[in-house]
């Protein structure tokens, strides 16, 4: 079992071309970005052995991606599972790396008020449909101007 700090070196090494001295950095900055540094040294677990915390595996799961450094991530459900203290805390850090210019997509069905009003923008699907494409600020207007 590997903890997260080689995982994610030992994924910069078979990801990139990087030289050890620039995993080492790539690894440390996404470490600290994603307030991992408590759990770096510990084994992320598996079946037969608990490990880190479901949030820290899901903010490892990030970083393994943020890996290459990306200009577009996408994440399906990056909250799923989560109770919502843990949820705020990967949209935090999320909202984070998109600061920094990342732009990032994701799926979150019925998000929190908190979680929800930290997007810049919201696609609002219902049956396969958009019915709201803007600022979360301006849901609440747009759907009461069908009586909803």
């Amino acid at each position: 079992m590997l903890s997260p700090r080689e995982l994610l070196a030992f994924a910069c090494k078979m990801r990139t071309a990087y030289d050890s001295d620039k995993i080492t950095k790539v690894v440390e900055s996404i470490i600290t970005r994603l307030g991992l540094k408590e759990c770096a040294d510990q084994r992320i677990g598996g079946m037969f052995y608990r490990g880190i915390s479901g949030g820290e595996r899901k903010r490892v799961s990030i970083g393994y991606e943020l890996i290459t450094e990306p200009s577009l991530l996408l994440l399906d459900e990056p909250t799923s599972g989560l109770d919502s203290s843990t949820a705020l805390r990967i949209i935090r850090d999320l909202y984070n790396e998109a600061s920094r210019g990342m732009t990032i997509m994701a799926t979150i069905h019925q998000p929190a008020a908190d979680i929800f009003f930290k997007f810049d923008r919201v696609i609002v699907l219902s049956e396969g449909y958009t019915i709201y494409n803007g600022p979360p600020s301006l849901v609440r207007e747009h759907f009461l101007k069908f009586g909803l």
